[in-house]
């Protein structure tokens, strides 16, 4: 059985949410036509196909993204990441952050993902 999936929908919420997130941040990473922007969305792209598949690569992959998204952010923006428009995007990066840490997630991936 060698399926390739794009979402996993057997896999706890919070995994399934964070690889829908990946590729929509991925999505809004490369049509910037920035290319360290383009870079980081083939990560974060990257990392929810290896989740969805259930890999650790993926998985690894994708926590690095979305830390690096963060701290991306923080450091562009600095004190500025806290007005309107980019705390949204700090809310929806931080988001993703949470679900690929949380102790579900990283359960899951410890006993099921090779």
């Amino acid at each position: 059985m060698n399926e390739h999936r794009f979402l996993n929908q057997s896999q706890p919420q919070t995994l399934v949410i964070a690889t829908l997130l990946l590729y929509v941040n991925a999505f809004f990473a490369v049509i910037t036509l920035f290319i360290p922007s383009i870079l980081l969305g083939a990560v974060l792209g990257l990392g929810g196909y290896g989740i969805a598949n259930e890999k650790r690569w993926g998985y690894g992959l994708a926590v690095t993204g979305a830390v690096i998204q963060v701290a991306l952010l923080l450091l562009i923006f600095g004190a500025d990441v806290l007005r309107f428009p980019t705390v949204i995007n700090l809310l929806f990066d931080g988001a993703l952050v949470a679900l690929l840490l949380h102790p579900q997630s990283r359960d899951y991936q410890r006993i099921w993902f090779s």
